[in-house]
């Protein structure tokens, strides 16, 4: 598990059935694309977060592909709609094999 990551995501507590609602995410990751070395004149192992995905519910709503280009803190902003109260999922994984996760609910009104 790298050191310092921390998933961030900005999602309303609110909406009406049938709302698009507008997610934000931030995950704050060195990423480190494995061709640098360290102090010591050894490469830095590769860790990027490769794969970001949001389900509903259980249900997909994006799953995206990252590659070795990717921006330190890659940050997604999308849109969903809203079709019930429930659970949006959000999911990071790590090249070295760790999964980061953040839920938010969101409650018809």
């Amino acid at each position: 598990m790298a050191d310092g990551v921390k998933p961030r995501v900005k999602a309303p507590k609110k909406a009406a059935a049938g709302d698009v609602v507008t997610l934000k995410t931030l995950i704050s990751h060195k990423m480190e694309s494995g061709q640098r070395k360290g102090k010591d004149g050894n490469l830095i192992p590769k860790s990027i977060i490769n794969r970001f995905t949001c389900a509903f519910n259980g249900k997909n709503v994006v799953d995206v592909t990252l590659e070795s280009a990717i921006s330190t803190n890659p940050y997604f902003e999308f849109e969903a709609t809203v079709p019930e109260a429930g659970d949006f999922q959000f999911t990071w994984y790590d090249d070295d094999g760790s999964v980061y996760e953040e839920t938010k609910s969101v409650a018809i009104g």
